[in-house]
């Protein structure tokens, strides 16, 4: 069962760290956003994780039912998470949005939408939401932190859930450049 629930403190993070060594990092001579590794090098973009016309977004499928509290720290506090790729019936995990440099308007302010598709193993849609608000308001320190988006997906393996791979599809919309960033992960409900 799928369920859509809003992180209603927006806070950032100066640098993001995932237990698998991932970052978002910004170079002197970089020109557009781009997901870093702890060394500052560019990692290979993946359907989850990329960036076009300077916007960065993520995708992060995690286990940890504590994830608010592990981002709701101080921002030089690097947040750990676990990534979930197959999932038990019974188990919950939710899927995180992560975002960097978005365009700001002349007051400062960020305006971020997201279309969300939530895809069962055969094809089918289980849930469907477009223009849902990602992030709208001032963005507080750099464009390039990583800042988590408003929708949280919420996820729970029902018994009358089909098994199998089940898709989970964002359009991360930056209304002020124009810039459209489709993100795709998936997960295994066994």
């Amino acid at each position: 069962m799928l369920a859509l629930s809003w992180n209603k403190k927006m806070t950032l993070k100066y640098f993001f760290a995932l237990a698998v060594g991932l970052a978002l990092g910004t170079s002197a001579l970089a020109q557009e956003a781009a997901w870093r590794d702890v060394h500052g090098q560019p990692v290979p973009e993946t359907e989850a994780r990329r960036s076009i016309n300077g916007l960065a977004g993520f995708l992060l499928v995690t286990p940890d039912a504590d994830w608010r509290e592990k981002w709701d720290t101080p921002a030089n506090t690097v947040p750990h998470f676990n990534e979930a790729k197959t999932v038990e019936r019974g188990q919950q995990v939710f899927v995180l949005i992560f975002f960097s440099n978005p365009k700001k308007g002349v007051d400062g302010r960020a305006d971020l939408t997201c279309d969300l598709d939530a895809v069962r193993p055969d094809g089918s849609v289980s849930s469907h939401q477009e223009n849902a608000v990602c992030y709208q308001g001032e963005l507080r320190g750099d464009a390039y932190a990583t800042y988590l988006a408003v929708p949280v997906i919420g996820f729970t393996g029902d018994p009358d859930d089909p098994a199998g791979t089940w898709t989970v599809r964002v359009s991360l919309k930056d209304n002020l450049s124009k810039t459209v960033l489709p993100l795709k992960t998936s997960f295994t409900l066994k």
